[in-house]
């Protein structure tokens, strides 16, 4: 993202998010917010999607699916740990999220972790938007050119001492291998059991010439506005990742399959590059 300004990607996340929740298509995760927060009118959805995405209407609605899926499957995540006594959750890189103006549960503290810039424009969209900020929030604003993680969370008053479930949606691949691992290091130093979600790109290596031409297109996109894939892994090597440092449970699950679940139909046809979200816990 470029200083000043907010993170393109996430508005056109946000934007896909609302479009989800007027479509005419299976609805797998419902944000009775999502709308609101992204700032524009049902009707405006439509073209601000095919403007933003460039792509044709299947692969747009594809993606909309997986960023629905990604989202519930996430929550699905944070419920199952509530369920069972973790009270704090950390999303990393916000962006517009309105999981902490939907939080159910009162007693669970949500940190939203993310750039200055963007988190004062999501401020900005709260208020236009009448979404009020509850007292469970806590905002974490962190420049990772100038301030670690470690010290931003410590500034909000995080508990390293007790469990939580951190949340990393459409993050990684626009970070370094360096940054990332940092990052899984400082997660899985939390207190156990924790639990961390994120999603990943496969390398374009293992495309079809079809698959190819669509990943380069939309690797060319993101790079224009500032915005480029970084990172890359195949589900071997993030499993391998994850368990150097100490995570002992890994539900890793390529986009079709996901979708396919949460419609209860047969699983779609998986692509060799589909992205994949998954769910690291250490218990011990």
């Amino acid at each position: 993202m470029q200083l000043g300004q907010p993170s393109r990607t996430a508005l056109a996340t946000a934007y896909a998010r609302a479009y989800h929740q007027t479509a005419r298509e299976p609805r797998i995760f419902t944000d009775p917010l999502a709308v609101r927060i992204a700032g524009v009118t049902p009707d405006q959805l439509v073209d601000l999607e095919t403007a933003t995405f460039q792509d044709d209407s299947d692969m747009r609605r594809r993606r909309r699916l997986f960023l629905a899926a990604r989202a519930r499957f996430a929550e699905d995540t944070v419920a199952d740990a509530v369920a069972t006594g973790t009270r704090q959750v950390v999303i990393l890189g916000a962006g517009l999220d309105t999981f902490a103006y939907r939080n159910p549960h009162p007693d669970v503290r949500v940190l939203e972790v993310d750039h200055p810039d963007t988190q004062e424009w999501k401020r900005q969209r709260l208020d236009a938007a009448g979404i009020e900020l509850p007292a469970s929030l806590t905002f974490a604003p962190v420049d990772f050119e100038s301030q670690t993680l470690a010290a931003g969370l410590a500034a909000a008053g995080f508990d390293r001492t007790r469990p939580a479930v951190f949340v990393w949606l459409g993050v990684i691949m626009y970070l370094t291998r360096d940054t990332i691992l940092d990052t899984l290091r400082f997660v899985a130093g939390q207190a156990t059991p924790v639990r961390m979600v994120f999603d990943y790109l496969y390398p374009a290596s293992a495309s079809t010439s079809e698959e190819m031409d669509q990943r380069t297109a939309r690797a060319d996109l993101v790079a224009s506005i500032g915005e480029p894939w970084l990172s890359f892994f195949t589900a071997d090597e993030v499993a391998k990742l994850l368990r150097d440092k100490g995570f002992d449970q890994i539900d890793d699950r390529a986009a079709p399959h996901l979708i396919s679940g949460y419609l209860g139909v047969a699983p779609l046809k998986v692509s060799a590059v589909a992205p994949h979200v998954l769910c690291a816990m250490r218990t011990g």
